[in-house]
């Protein structure tokens, strides 16, 4: 993809781009106590309260301003987070006075439709043990303001095993020439944006369709150490065999969801 050259707009910048995750926590509980224990513990180590500190976190990376916030615990399990949020502060309203208003031509209006929003899915089967934890989090900012600066806090923030990214540039604004201009900054990896930690850290792979201004790019975490999938019990209680077990299942559980389908389990 070429290098884009400072861009002149004419108005307001109106590109809509919207980063999408999808970020899977996966545990191995053994009992069904210990499994409710596991989603009664995501729920309060992730509840609206938490989630909406996150995300205003985000708010400030980006360096956006949070105009309405919006928050909800479920009942049994799951919370949602949603901001509206802005590229500008929005200036308070002026006390009433008695004074003239702004004539016609003096009369400026912003309008910007950015947001932030975040769901929570604990959810466990009683067949095998393992318990997962997805979080969807979608930053859509319009304007100069960029959500690909979130992308390492938010990787590090929740706890990721699997982590699906897609960023998407829609919409077109124009220059001042009243030429449209589909994408205002140069991207060819979402890969790019990660730290050296981040990019050490993950298999990855790119799925992108350049033409659309359209990239996704998937992660598995490499180091698998079992006792930190393991809730309520240890690694050293666990016999070989029964060690062994578990592990191949969390690698399979792990693996279906990297790819999207499942795999065929051996009896």
């Amino acid at each position: 993809m070429r290098k884009l050259k400072k861009l002149k707009l004419h108005g307001f910048n109106n590109l809509t781009k919207n980063l999408s995750f999808n970020i899977y926590d996966i545990c191995y509980a053994k009992s069904a106590q210990q499994r409710r224990e596991y989603i009664e513990y995501i729920d309060e180590a992730y509840n609206a309260r938490r989630l909406t500190e996150i995300m205003s976190e985000v708010t400030h990376i980006i360096g956006a301003y949070i105009l309405n916030i919006a928050h909800q615990d479920y009942d049994p399990q799951g919370a949602s987070v949603t901001m509206l949020i802005a590229e500008e502060p929005v200036e308070k309203r002026p006390e009433q006075t008695e004074s003239p208003g702004p004539l016609p031509e003096s009369v400026v209006a912003h309008l910007d439709k950015s947001h932030i929003a975040v769901h929570t899915y604990p959810e466990s089967h009683p067949e095998n043990g393992i318990s997962t934890f997805r979080a969807d989090i979608d930053v859509s900012t319009c304007g100069l303001i960029s959500p690909l600066k979130a992308l390492n806090f938010l990787i590090h923030t929740f706890d990721s095993d699997i982590v699906t990214v897609d960023y998407r540039v829609r919409g077109f604004t124009r220059d001042i020439n009243g030429e449209k201009i589909f994408i205002d900054h140069t991207i060819h990896s979402i890969q790019n944006y990660f730290t050296e930690d981040t990019v050490n850290a993950f298999e990855m792979i790119d799925v992108n369709v350049y033409q659309e201004n359209i990239f996704h790019t998937k992660m598995l975490l490499k180091e698998f150490d079992l006792d930190n999938y393991l809730f309520g019990i240890k690694a050293k209680d666990l016999s070989i065999e029964e060690a062994n077990t578990i592990r191949g299942q969390l690698k399979e559980e792990m693996l279906e969801i990297f790819y999207g389908r499942n795999l065929k389990r051996s009896k």
